[in-house]
């Protein structure tokens, strides 16, 4: 990546990339073309070849690549407090919009509130199979680039199968399909007697404490740092600690969370501040919110300027080509737990519904989650039992 050069002033980074935080609904695909018109075709602080550089290098970092995307071009416009202003004004409009509906939703709500959030957690498993479905192509094609198709299915299966059973143990599985990737594609250049990549201590949070601190931290870390793939595939990591092993929250009330996530603006990963509120209240959500987007901010601010010798790096483009696949299908494996949450009859009508939507005409996630919770509101008030 070229030289860093200040080309803008911290209030104006401030200005923008909080416009961006307010008015970006529609998760990744929305966030990067905001960007990329404020960027590249508004004020031609970046031209198109570096911001298509800086998706590819962000994609190949675990955690929500958007996040990491807003970052990096605040740090390319004012160095690195500039990556700290822009990437913090990014971050809370959302953050704090998502706060605000938690503390709605989460507490004692009105029936209303209660049917909607019924209504569009019902739909937040079609939502997973679009984003998941979506991504399928591109990845098939750049398949035998780099690895095999065979293998890269293999990947797609586990990763679904793993979502679908492994609760809290999926990341292990993603991180594997990386390193058996690695292992097949080092094996036809096993003679050049380069050295391993040394795996890092991914678990070295073990000491941090009883009760409810720890396991969130550890709950927020996965999200932020460990996830491969970003947007739903979070969604197993955290729905296995929040619901089935720390009780924080009910099935229903992890639906509503997710969709939450979809419907405010900014990054998905803002899933885990609801997490954070149903384990320690307000308290807990900002602490969620805290680890899990550390991680994006150090990414940047220490290797930003190594994102060339990244991307060039063939262990670390190996070990992605097992990982993104495997991600793809964690996200899709992700609809059966989220589809399992449902238990009134009517919701699996509206989800039916939402998957027609979601697929055969392709309407994004905030339409899709309107319409359900629209729908929920309708069919509460004409009779049908919330959820328990």
């Amino acid at each position: 990546m070229p030289a860093v050069q200040a080309r803008a002033d911290l209030l104006t980074v401030l200005l923008q990339w909080g416009r961006i935080g307010c008015v970006g609904f529609g998760g990744p695909p929305a966030h990067i073309a905001l960007l990329r018109k404020l960027c590249v075709d508004d004020r031609r602080w970046l031209d198109a070849r570096e911001f298509e550089d800086a998706i590819a290098a962000c994609n190949l970092l675990p955690g929500p690549a958007s996040t990491q995307l807003a970052i990096f071009c605040a740090w390319r416009v004012r160095g690195r407090a500039g990556a700290v202003v822009g990437g913090a004004a990014f971050i809370l409009p959302g953050l704090i919009a998502i706060l605000a509906l938690a503390a709605l939703f989460l507490g004692d709500p009105p029936t209303w509130v209660r049917a909607a959030g019924a209504g569009a957690g019902a739909a937040v498993a079609a939502v997973a199979l679009q984003a998941g479905t979506s991504l399928i192509p591109a990845g098939w094609q750049r398949a035998p680039q780099q690895s095999s198709r065979p293998r890269w299915l293999a990947y797609l299966l586990l990763g679904a199968a793993g979502a679908a059973t492994l609760g809290p143990w999926l990341v292990l599985l993603l991180i594997a399909c990386g390193f058996a990737e690695l292992a097949a594609q080092r094996l036809p250049a096993a003679r050049d007697g380069s050295a391993p990549p040394r795996q890092g201590s991914a678990l070295a949070l073990a000491g941090l404490g009883g009760g409810v601190l720890a396991p969130l931290v550890w709950t927020a870390v996965k999200v932020g740092a460990l996830s491969y793939g970003g947007g739903f595939v979070i969604i197993p990591l955290m729905q296995a600690d929040a619901v089935d092993r720390h009780h924080w929250m009910t099935a229903a009330e992890f639906l509503n969370a997710v969709a939450l996530g979809q419907i405010t603006p900014g990054p998905v990963v803002h899933t885990v501040a609801v997490v954070g509120y149903a384990a320690a209240g307000v308290a807990g959500g900002l602490l969620a919110a805290a680890v899990a987007f550390s991680p994006s901010f150090a990414f940047i601010l220490l290797g930003a300027d190594r994102f060339d010798q990244l991307r060039a790096n063939r262990h670390v483009r190996a070990f992605l080509d097992g990982t993104a696949p495997a991600a793809i299908g964690a996200i899709l494996g992700s609809a059966v737990p989220l589809a399992l949450a449902l238990t009134e009859l009517w919701q699996f009508a509206v989800l039916a519904g939402a998957t027609l939507l979601a697929l055969a005409f392709r309407r994004g996630p905030v339409l899709i989650l309107s319409t359900a919770a629209v729908a929920g509101v309708l069919l509460v008030l004409a009779g049908a039992p919330l959820p328990h």
